[in-house]
């Protein structure tokens, strides 16, 4: 099981959503601390950076995983449209 860490403006987003987002990503967000390579969850590595990203829906989460301290980093959660910008 990975530990995960939220940035502060993560929590301050996942906070603001309505409460059928905020479960959908929630419940992603904890199948993804108990096993990152489930073939279940949406995920792809950035061409040209160290993060990955999660699907959920409309919602893209961007996230650092350092496999050696069992860690996941949470860097952005954004719409489909501004995510990687």
């Amino acid at each position: 099981m990975y530990q995960v860490q939220l940035h502060n403006q993560v929590s301050k987003k996942l906070k603001s959503l309505n409460s059928k987002d905020k479960l959908r990503i929630v419940d992603k967000i904890f199948e993804l601390s108990q096993d990152p390579d489930s073939l279940t969850l949406d995920i792809k590595k950035l061409a040209g950076e160290p993060f990955y990203r999660l699907r959920v829906g409309n919602w893209r989460i961007i996230f650092h995983r350092d496999n050696v301290l069992k860690i996941i980093s949470i860097e952005k959660l954004k719409p489909r449209g501004d995510a990687y910008k």
